[in-house]
């Protein structure tokens, strides 16, 4: 089997394919590219009134990309209702090396010192794959996501691919497309640049809101 390195990874990606294991201590990975491809359309994304309420009322520190092992770590950890996840050690090295090089990006929900919240994901070109989040505490991981999506629309991403559709999702505007559908949207994105430190770290909740349109 031929060795998975970062730059496979993000050759997979550019080709519409990502690793996944079978759960947390599995040693062996496997490649996903599925019929149906989950994503959420930028110009879409949907916020309900009690969560902008929460995101107003600022219960977090928000911080892009100062702890992103952490990060990862929190996604892989056993939670309520998910005594099992596909984050396995591999997956933890291979997505730190991505780090390392500037592929891959933390948005981090704090409180005082203590990391409660995140989501990482990897970015090329205009697209954004959103691999996985977390919470500690309440609404810390819809925060975090929140606070990216205002982040990719600021910098100009073009696709968000989260890959599958959960009901969780679904409330953010998720939606599925097929796989051709998927492909054409990819090569649009990664073939124009996107800036994802275009919104300044530390920016205030109505400014994050604002580029973010639909209320339920």
């Amino acid at each position: 089997m031929e060795e998975v390195t970062p730059a496979l990874v993000i050759e997979a990606y550019r080709h519409g394919l990502f690793p996944m294991a079978e759960s947390r201590h599995a040693r062996r990975l496997y490649w996903f590219d599925p019929e149906q491809r989950g994503i959420i359309p930028l110009d879409a994304f949907h916020v309900s009134r009690s969560l902008r309420r929460r995101v107003r009322a600022a219960p977090f520190a928000i911080r892009i990309d100062t702890a992103f092992a952490e990060v990862m770590r929190g996604c892989a950890d056993p939670a309520a209702g998910r005594r099992e996840t596909w984050i396995n050690d591999q997956i933890l090295d291979l997505y730190g090396r991505l780090h390392a090089t500037g592929y891959a990006h933390s948005v981090e929900c704090w409180e005082a010192e203590e990391l409660v919240g995140g989501i990482y994901g990897v970015a090329l070109g205009a697209a954004f794959f959103g691999e996985s989040m977390f919470g500690r505490r309440r609404d810390a991981s819809k925060i975090a996501l929140v606070h990216l999506a205002a982040r990719l629309r600021a910098g100009g991403f073009r696709l968000f691919d989260i890959q599958y559709v959960t009901d969780h999702l679904r409330r953010f505007g998720a939606i599925e497309i097929d796989r051709a559908r998927y492909r054409r949207r990819l090569a649009e994105a990664l073939a124009v640049p996107a800036d994802f430190y275009r919104l300044p770290v530390g920016s205030s909740p109505a400014t994050v809101l604002q580029s973010i349109t639909q209320t339920s």
